[in-house]
C-alpha cells in the first residue's frame, strides 16, 4: 500500500518549472484541486441524507 502512494505523489513544482506556458500552470493548479473538490461534495452528500434521514425518523 505504502508504494501506491509513493508512485502517486507529484511534484507540482517540477511539473510548473517545465510547464510549456501558462495555460499548462493553470491546468496543473486545478488538477490538484479535483480531487479535494470531489471529497468535499462526496462528505457533503453523505452529510444531507444522513440529515435527511434523521428528520424522517423523527
Amino acid at each position: 500500500m505504502a508504494l501506491f502512494f509513493l508512485l502517486q505523489q507529484i511534484n507540482i513544482e517540477e511539473k510548473i518549472q517545465n510547464a510549456p506556458d501558462k495555460n499548462y500552470e493553470t491546468g496543473v493548479f486545478i488538477g490538484s484541486l479535483i480531487p479535494f473538490v470531489v471529497l468535499a461534495c462526496i462528505a457533503y452528500f453523505m452529510y444531507y441524507r444522513a440529515k435527511k434521514r434523521n428528520k424522517s425518523n423523527s
